[in-house]
């Protein structure tokens, strides 16, 4: 794992920027698991993932329309996070991508929203890279 201290600046201001993307989802009322789902499987996270995509200093704003014209909309009510566990889980999947190399898609693969919803309270107050590996662990005691 990458260390932490290691992080450059705007690696920790994407970090940043991804949270408040989900924060905003949340605030536009759309369902917080499906937007999870649709945005770490989507073309807009594997380009977040790249070394330099314009797309990653585009705003939340631009971000999520550029989600919603990729999926065909997103769904709208549903299930509703609070702000604090919507920013939490999009600024950890952004600096698990940062710390381990993994892609969005690998990475919600192991743990997806329902996974990060339920962490949430436990790991939230752990340090990133604590609550990463505990959060592998949860998924490899899958069935």
């Amino acid at each position: 794992m990458f260390p932490l201290a290691d992080l450059r600046l705007d690696q920790r201001q994407l970090c940043d920027i991804q949270g408040r993307l989900f924060e905003l989802a949340r605030a536009r009322g759309y369902d917080c698991p499906t937007f999870i789902e649709a945005f770490m499987n989507s073309d807009v996270a594997r380009r977040m993932d790249g070394v330099f995509d314009f797309l990653q200093w585009a705003g939340e704003e631009y971000l999520l329309e550029e989600l919603d014209d990729e999926v065909g909309g997103l769904p709208r009510a549903g299930a509703s996070w609070g702000r604090e566990p919507m920013y939490w889980t999009g600024y950890l999947y952004r600096l698990w991508h940062y710390l381990t190399g993994e892609t969005s898609r690998a990475i919600y693969a192991t743990a997806d929203a329902d996974t990060m919803g339920g962490a949430y309270l436990g790991m939230h107050v752990l340090d990133p890279e604590l609550a990463i590996e505990n959060l592998k662990e949860l998924a490899a005691q899958r069935p």
